[in-house]
């Protein structure tokens, strides 16, 4: 596990070895999503990094409302 603190203005500095293996920059937008009593910290794509993304994509895999977490349905409504 690799930790970080928080400073006393509520800052933290992303670890180099994470940074690294998401390959983030300085400068990068990140989001914070509240999953039940976790955070998940995810980088903000611009568009132009999702163009394409869906390609090839089939129907046979698709998911329907019961399938989804409480939770992170939760959060997307806050």
């Amino acid at each position: 596990m690799i930790a970080a603190t928080l400073s006393s203005k509520f800052q933290i500095s992303v670890p180099k070895a994470i940074r690294d293996a998401m390959q983030l920059k300085a400068g990068q937008r990140l989001a914070f999503l509240r999953v039940g009593n976790s955070l998940r910290l995810v980088p903000v794509r611009d568009l132009d990094t999702l163009f394409g993304i869906a390609k090839g994509a089939g129907t046979d895999d698709i998911r329907d409302r019961s399938t989804r977490r409480d939770d992170v349905l939760d959060n997307i409504k806050n």
